[in-house]
């Protein structure tokens, strides 16, 4: 590309970030178009792409743009320490939504229901990923596409479907709902086409989500102990899924 910089400029109001070397890896990984990529270091990314992904090795020889490590720092929020960024083309939402949609599902669909924090999220999204859920979705006003989740989820948006709706326009399938007055999890075999739906750490599931639950289920918790973290619970509950019967994708 002979002028990465000047491509930057013009495709950041539409692009996804993807902030680090690690989210660039799994991004290709999983198929993202990725017009512009930029480095600090291009010697050094590279070795990193010998060592961590050989298999994006070659694509990131021909995609990355060494550029002085000024301009670098001026074009992402928050420096990695990799000294790589790229911008992505963000899945369509028909697409995703498709993909939701689809019936049958071979993997639980995630709904995190009015989550606050954007770290957070990312995590669930990397989980998710990792379990080869069918999607993400949230409810509620944070965007699952801001650029601190795309951070926190490693670059795994491109894995998975990863959407914000309306609780009324959940994907189908049985709903079960984490709650504290739910049914003890580990006497439940989840099916594959579950939908999963956590609350906010702070205010637990709105009252219009609990409304459409078909399931409560609890996770095992030590009594005087107020809860887990957001993605711990995720993380055990796709355990739970794919140890009765369910697996990650292959």
């Amino acid at each position: 590309m002979n002028d990465p910089v000047r491509a930057w400029h013009r495709l950041a109001g539409g692009s996804v970030l993807l902030d680090g070397f690690h989210a660039l890896k799994h991004a290709l990984r999983f198929g993202a178009e990725v017009p512009v990529a930029v480095t600090a270091d291009r010697r050094a990314a590279l070795a990193l792409a010998e060592e961590l992904a050989p298999d994006v090795r070659d694509t990131l020889d021909a995609l990355l743009s060494e550029v002085p490590r000024e301009t670098y720092a001026s074009l992402v929020p928050r420096p990695h320490p990799t000294a790589v960024a790229a911008l992505a083309v963000r899945p369509s939402r028909e697409a995703n939504l498709r993909t939701l949609a689809h019936a049958p599902r071979s993997a639980p669909v995630i709904v995190l229901d009015q989550p606050r924090n954007l770290g957070n999220a990312g995590a669930v999204i990397r989980l998710a990923a990792g379990f080869g859920a069918t999607g993400v979705v949230t409810t509620g006003t944070l965007d699952p596409w801001h650029p601190t989740v795309v951070r926190g989820g490693a670059g795994l948006h491109f894995a998975t479907a990863v959407e914000r709706l309306d609780v009324d326009e959940l994907p189908r399938g049985p709903l079960f709902a984490l709650d504290p007055e739910g049914e003890d999890i580990r006497g439940v075999k989840l099916p594959d086409d579950a939908v999963l739906a956590f609350g906010s750490e702070r205010s637990g599931l709105s009252a219009e989500l609990r409304s459409r639950t078909d399931h409560l289920l609890a996770l095992p918790m030590r009594p005087q102990v107020s809860s887990y973290n957001l993605a711990t619970s995720v993380a055990m509950t796709l355990y739970h899924w794919s140890a009765t019967g369910g697996a990650p994708a292959s």
